[in-house]
């Protein structure tokens, strides 16, 4: 870091999270610079000021970026006192990097997750200005009809407002007529599940398959790959297998 930068692009490089993450940080008066308290996100950092989160001295790291097929019965979470994390299945080389997940799919879905400790990117990823969309195939209890996945693209009352899915298929797979693929184009929480809950659907098996064009194929569950800024965002933005 040659010149000031921002404190929350600061701790973001450190790989304490994207923006909003490293800002509830800063706002739950986590940081100390040079011994005194900061609660100003745009507090300017200079190279050579001793910053440091809950009284560990933090510095901007070498970016690391990771595709992973999470399996169902693991937790999106850095740590948790009940449940197996994704961090928890990589090698212990990658415990020390302060990898964190880039958006969550929750314990029980299964599919491509993002790990990296680049708080640029994971912000840049989930921005909605950005407009990356999620493909999901979901395994209905019971089969459903035309008219029903008429009325889930239509959309649906979430969280007090509007939620439409970018589009909605019912996929030529055995058992027919419970397959179906579902594109997102904003997250919400568990977002599919309440979705189909909404037209009488309990979601048996939920994968997610794409993060924009980049498609799963060839990674078997809990296995990851490592790539490059370049390479990773290649695939999402012009098409990629993994």
């Amino acid at each position: 870091m040659e010149s000031a930068t921002r404190l929350n692009r600061f701790l973001a490089m450190c790989g304490l999270g994207a923006r909003r993450k490293v800002e509830e940080i800063i706002a739950a008066g986590r940081v100390r610079i040079n011994g005194k308290v900061v609660l100003l996100p745009g507090y300017r950092v200079e190279p050579e000021m001793d910053v440091r989160v809950d009284g560990e001295i933090v510095r901007p790291q070498e970016n690391r970026y990771l595709v992973m097929n999470k399996p169902a019965g693991v937790v999106c979470a850095v740590a948790d006192a009940h449940d197996p994390t994704v961090l928890g299945l990589l090698p212990q080389e990658y415990r020390q990097i302060r990898l964190f997940p880039v958006g969550r799919l929750d314990k029980e879905s299964q599919g491509l997750l993002l790990l990296t400790n680049d708080g640029e990117f994971a912000q840049e990823m989930l921005h909605p200005s950005k407009r990356i969309l999620r493909g999901y195939e979901a395994l209905l209890d019971h089969a459903i009809s035309r008219k029903e996945v008429k009325t889930w693209m239509a959309g649906m009352m979430l969280d007090g407002r509007l939620i439409k899915p970018v589009n909605v298929l019912l996929l030529d797979k055995e058992p027919h007529g419970r397959w179906v693929s579902v594109v997102l184009a904003e997250g919400i929480k568990r977002e599919v599940r309440r979705m189909a809950a909404e037209i009488g659907c309990e979601v048996v098996v939920l994968v997610r398959k794409r993060i924009g064009k980049m498609e799963l194929k060839n990674l078997q569950q809990g296995q990851f790959l490592e790539m490059s800024r370049g390479s990773l965002w290649n695939a999402i933005r012009s098409g990629g297998v993994v």
